[in-house]
């Protein structure tokens, strides 16, 4: 199982891209940086998009994916009704983009769109993968994907913490978590529903606390104005814990 990130962060500039990652060049998790950091006959070998949440750097790029696709879809796009509902009125909604799931043809869209349920499994090319709800300001899902020959991944998109829930239900070799903002901006970052530093180190307590091991952990979605702090703090979150934690960057591989 190889996991490739794609986009590490919340903004994006000339070397940083929108969150968004890739298992095994098939399987697509959010879509901020998806079609700017692939080739287009590395698009043509996604078979499924799944999506955490409606937010746009999130979903940014289902519009440009769908224009590439628009003569070998149908792809399959997974999220929460709610989400793919926010999608199809305020993105493809033939005014701001065209209506992937009419285009090019009704009986051929170039998008499928597929609700997950929290808590419910579901088969995607052969991976498991189980949604689950995570804290965010909008209705979020994390997800924990599970490969043919047992290795996973969960990734949380974004979240506030309060993750326990997640913890329990879950025993990943990988975990990818959000780490938006430094410490110094904690009351932001709890206001808008993401995490910190110091707010990682406690959810990592929790889930050693509840798995009985801390599996290897990289952090995405960092504001790029304060990175450096990130790392920083990171770090030492990581030597207090005994833990194998580090920030993700664009490119970056990892194989399970």
């Amino acid at each position: 199982m190889e996991l490739e990130i794609l986009g590490a962060h919340q903004c994006e500039s000339l070397n940083s891209k929108l969150v968004s990652l890739l298992i095994d060049k098939v399987l697509a998790l959010d879509a901020g940086g998806l079609t700017s950091s692939l080739t287009l006959s590395d698009q043509q070998r996604i078979k499924a998009i799944l999506i955490t949440h409606h937010h746009f750097d999130h979903i940014r790029d289902l519009a440009t994916f769908g224009i590439n696709a628009y003569s070998w879809g149908p792809i399959d796009v997974y999220a929460l009704d709610s989400v793919l509902d926010v999608i199809s009125k305020h993105l493809l909604n033939d005014v701001v983009y065209p209506d992937f799931l009419k285009n090019p043809r009704p009986d051929k869209p170039t998008f499928r769109f597929c609700p997950v349920e929290p808590g419910k499994e579901v088969i995607i090319d052969g991976y498991r993968v189980l949604p689950l709800p995570v804290k965010h300001g909008v209705p979020a899902v994390g997800y924990w994907i599970t490969s043919r020959d047992g290795k996973s991944i969960f990734y949380t998109g974004d979240t506030g913490g309060g993750c326990s829930s997640c913890w329990e239900a879950i025993s990943p070799e990988l975990l990818v978590i959000e780490v938006c903002m430094s410490n110094s901006y904690e009351s932001m970052a709890q206001q808008s529903g993401h995490l910190t530093p110091r707010l990682l180190k406690e959810e990592l307590i929790d889930f050693k606390r509840l798995n009985g091991y801390l599996p290897h952990v990289v952090v995405v979605h960092m504001i790029l104005s304060i990175e450096d702090e990130i790392r920083e703090e990171v770090a030492q979150v990581a030597k207090e814990l005994g833990a194998n934690i580090t920030l993700g960057y664009e490119g970056m591989k990892i194989t399970l």
